[in-house]
């Protein structure tokens, strides 16, 4: 992994509005995203944790721009601060439009959630995955289109024969296997996972993941790997971003954030890992957060984990703290809390 910068968000927020009564007004907003920020590296696998409805997911369509921020910045190629300085291979991905926007996603691809809705089932495997050329002409030329289609099926681990199948004639794993394959068919530089093997067995998803990585290292690709499974997350991830109600809590490599987690959240989210040894359950300490998760209609002010979190003191309830490097006992990492503290969890829980 270098320290070359391919992917770049500031502020990232988005809104998505609340409509009711039979005229449709809109009555308020869902703030799916609020403010998230980060540096995607070359080579890199982010994971991107968190509960379900935090914004995780709607966060990797903004950066494949299937959804449009309501407002922040992305650039693809360097940091915004390259963008503003006028670097010239640096691309504003909110600005992109039309053949622009087109040219950008050659670049950045998506792999999706569920296999079993995320394919056509009117069309062929061979279908599937030769689309982003009959959409990027000038990517393969028409005459030898099957043929790499039948490449990139035994890429992950296919039967090329098995090019004219529909869908339904494959398992699960096998699906994501083909989404997989949609997803490098343009050589793309960054691949957004969404939770690619939740709707998985779990051999099944030993197996999607070790793919994942192989192609990653043949191919050069970044991942921002998209789930809420800890242990899949810490397997494959260089570095790991935490999110709670919209916002990024907690950002740092994989051993800060699993061995010296400093913010309150990700300690808690860690500490309610089942652990399989019977031996070391009662050596744990288990944290259990107090009420529910707010609705992001109507976060809370300031810290939006404020309502949950022990540590709560008034300056909580005023003022957000930002996404800032904290001491965690050997080093410092990106830590979103006023009393950000290392807490060991590892010692204890084992999510390898």
């Amino acid at each position: 992994m270098s320290r070359e910068v391919i992917l770049s968000a500031r502020d990232l927020v988005k809104h998505y509005p609340i409509r009711t009564g039979v005229l449709r007004r809109t009555t308020g907003q869902v703030r799916a995203v609020a403010g998230v920020s980060f540096d995607l590296y070359k080579g890199e696998t982010l994971g991107i944790v968190g509960e379900s409805g935090c914004g995780k997911s709607t966060l990797g369509r903004l950066l494949v721009q299937l959804e449009r921020p309501t407002s922040g910045r992305l650039a693809f190629g360097g940091t915004v601060e390259d963008l503003d300085a006028g670097a010239p291979d640096v691309v504003d991905m909110v600005a992109a439009d039309g053949n622009r926007l087109r040219q950008l996603r050659r670049d950045v691809q998506i792999v999706f959630q569920d296999p079993y809705t995320s394919l056509n089932p009117r069309k062929t495997v061979g279908d599937i995955i030769q689309e982003p050329f009959d959409i990027h002409p000038a990517v393969e030329p028409r005459q030898g289109r099957r043929r790499r289609v039948q490449e990139l099926l035994e890429l992950v681990g296919l039967n090329p024969e098995h090019i004219n199948r529909y869908p339904h004639q494959f398992s699960g794993g096998q699906r994501q296997r083909i989404g997989i394959a949609r997803g490098i068919a343009l050589n793309p530089k960054v691949l957004v996972c969404d939770e690619p093997v939740s709707a998985l067995d779990v051999s099944v998803q030993a197996q999607v993941v070790n793919l994942m990585e192989r192609l990653q290292d043949e191919l050069g690709l970044s991942y921002v790997f998209v789930a809420h499974d800890l242990s899949v997350v810490r397997h494959i991830s260089d570095r790991v971003g935490v999110m709670y109600l919209g916002s990024m809590v907690e950002l740092g490599d994989e051993e800060q954030i699993y061995e010296r987690p400093t913010h309150p959240y990700t300690q808690a989210l860690l500490s309610a890992v089942p652990v399989p040894d019977p031996t070391l359950r009662g050596r744990r300490e288990e944290i259990v957060l107090s009420g529910d998760v707010p609705s992001p209609a109507n976060p809370p002010s300031g810290c939006r984990f404020h309502t949950r979190c022990w540590k709560a003191q008034d300056v909580c309830a005023v003022e957000p703290p930002p996404l800032a490097p904290r001491p965690d006992g050997v080093s410092a990492h990106d830590s979103a809390c006023h009393f950000a503290e290392p807490r060991t969890i590892v010692e204890t829980v084992d999510v390898s």
